[in-house]
């Protein structure tokens, strides 16, 4: 049964930018409000702030917290604001879309004159805690305090990189393998209290994120030929399609890697 997304909240891990920040926007827009997460300095805050603004516009309400999300303190913090907000119901949406991590390789590099060390112990760690592990802390922490209502909807976004090769990825791709295996589980685990868990698989799409990958423009160049809709998936196709996701009251899609990319995936 499908039902009205006006009035629920979500929460949204990453509101400021890609992904999340075009889910905000679509979810807004179905009379939903929106709580928000980002981890930005002055200019990006400033941006932040002005993207809540816009979603106010809309009629809802908007709260963004500039915060690490892998920071228990965070969680602390927020966890009772989140309770307060929602009138101690919670979010029926919630977001991880997190882009924070080490790009690198994980041996040492020579390229040219310049050698990559390789990641480290500490940004190998890093990044999977943000990028992977934060999921678990935040729905353990959200579930302790009676948030996950029955019905919710839990996404994780994630990408082909988790089970591909790309060069000067390896540590988000070892996050993106650990943040699918979490899904899995966490929908095993959630089942019996009616939460669905998924994860979103996008097509490239060019976000700050993608910009930031080594040798993203050839990348892009590569996926624009090949993708059988004729061109590069949109951060609107993927808020499109978790906003259908969570107008459905069933918790029987769950557990899933859900391709949002055109049939990319197929022909890459």
């Amino acid at each position: 049964m499908l039902v009205p997304l006006k009035g629920s909240w979500a929460l949204i891990f990453g509101v400021s930018s890609g992904m999340g920040r075009a889910t905000a926007r679509a979810l807004a827009d179905a009379g939903c409000h929106v709580i928000g997460l980002h981890f930005d300095l002055a200019e990006g805050r400033q941006r932040a702030e002005e993207h809540a603004g816009t979603l106010r516009e809309l009629g809802v309400e908007a709260h963004f917290f500039n915060r690490n999300v892998a920071a228990k303190q965070a969680r602390a913090e927020l966890v009772p604001v989140i309770r307060d907000l929602t009138s101690g119901v919670g979010p029926r949406i919630v977001l991880h879309s997190v882009a924070y991590g080490t790009l690198t390789s994980l041996l040492p590099v020579r390229d040219g004159q310049e050698e990559s060390p390789g990641v480290s112990p500490q940004q190998l760690t890093m990044t999977v805690e943000v990028m992977g592990h934060s999921l678990v802390h935040w729905t353990q922490d959200l579930l302790r305090a009676a948030l996950l209502p029955r019905g919710a909807k839990v996404f994780a976004m994630t990408s082909a990189g988790g089970n591909r090769v790309l060069p000067g990825y390896a540590p988000v791709a070892a996050a993106k393998a650990t943040l699918e295996s979490h899904v899995r589980h966490l929908a095993v685990e959630l089942a019996a209290r009616g939460v669905a868990v998924n994860a979103i698989r996008a097509g490239t799409t060019i976000t700050p994120a993608l910009r930031k990958i080594p040798g993203s423009e050839k990348l892009i160049a590569h996926c624009q030929d090949i993708n059988p809709g004729g061109r590069l998936t949109r951060a609107e196709d993927v808020a499109e399609a978790i906003v259908t996701l969570s107008s459905s009251d069933s918790p029987w899609l769950t557990g899933n890697v859900i391709g949002v990319d055109g049939a990319e995936a197929l022909v890459v």
